[in-house]
């Protein structure tokens, strides 16, 4: 027996924290996120049961059973299935009325101005190595003067870093357009999260392989990332409160119970998160020896 949509209705129970003016506005709020995986499924779930009633959606990837420990969308019926499709379809069967753009070959030079027109935030669902798609839309969104966020799951934790239009871009902060490909994964974890909190607890290193773009994941870290993306959506997209911007961030640890304030004045070119690289590239190749022996 189906019960008939009614948008009012469906998302009543998100009204105390946000008023019924502030609804309505999301309903009218364009998303715009950038891969369907572990952290942008979730994402798009998330923002969905807020209310928001517009996205853009970038994905090529099709579900494989090594997605299962962590994507919202990975189950034996959907082993196969293009992300984009199944996605769209769970945001839409919780808001039929919803308005998708879909992107099926991902975010490109050719089209990222398409996916970014008219959205009012783009949020980083992006595999952690797609530096080269990553790079070309956090340019655009500093073009175009779009807030970007992007909240990494990180051990059992979630990292958050906020670029607004007028603030430090992506690319000062991280530096990227000054460094080697194969210095990217390190200098973008570091800048993701230079309080390494989950460090502690990474019982087994040898599944770490930054060169070989493999490294472990949790369903925990992915939920708790949506949670925190969502949160700064709300406030971005109604324009709450100032938010946390880069170079300040945020980074929270389930596993450990701790939450830190990151601060990184000068990006990527402040001397001691160039030390701290100096020092961490030293500690990867460290591991690296260690599980060849093994």
């Amino acid at each position: 027996m189906t019960t008939p949509f009614d948008y009012d209705s469906a998302f009543a129970r998100n009204l105390g924290w946000v008023t019924r003016d502030e609804q309505r506005a999301l309903r009218d709020k364009r998303v715009a996120i950038a891969g369907l995986g572990g952290v942008g499924g979730a994402h798009l779930l998330t923002l969905a049961r807020l209310g928001v009633g517009r996205f853009s959606l970038a994905e090529f990837d099709r579900f494989e059973l090594v997605n299962f420990n962590r994507q919202v969308g990975a189950a034996q019926s959907t082993i196969g299935s293009a992300k984009l499709d199944v996605m769209s379809a769970m945001a839409r069967d919780v808001n039929p009325e919803m308005e998708i753009s879909v992107f099926p070959d991902g975010v490109t030079a050719d089209n990222v101005d398409r996916f970014l027109e008219g959205a009012d935030l783009f949020i980083d669902g992006l595999d952690f190595f797609a530096f080269e798609a990553r790079e070309l839309v956090f340019a655009r969104c500093a073009a175009l003067r779009i807030p970007a966020t992007t909240v990494a799951p990180l051990g059992m934790g979630a990292a958050l870093l906020n670029f607004i239009p007028g603030r430090m871009s992506f690319s000062e902060y991280f530096g990227f357009h000054r460094c080697r490909q194969d210095e990217k994964p390190l200098r973008f974890l570091l800048g993701l999260a230079p309080a390494a909190l989950h460090r502690r607890y990474l019982v087994d290193p040898s599944f770490v392989d930054l060169g070989a773009q493999r490294g472990p994941s949790t369903a925990m870290a992915c939920q708790i990332c949506a949670g925190v993306a969502g949160t700064e959506a709300l406030k971005i997209l109604l324009k709450r409160r100032r938010v946390v911007a880069a170079p300040r961030g945020v980074h929270y640890d389930a596993y450990r119970n701790l939450l830190v304030r990151t601060w990184q004045p000068w990006g990527y070119r402040g001397p001691v998160r160039r030390m701290i690289y100096v020092i961490a590239r030293r500690q990867f190749a460290k591991m690296k020896a260690n599980a060849s022996r093994q």
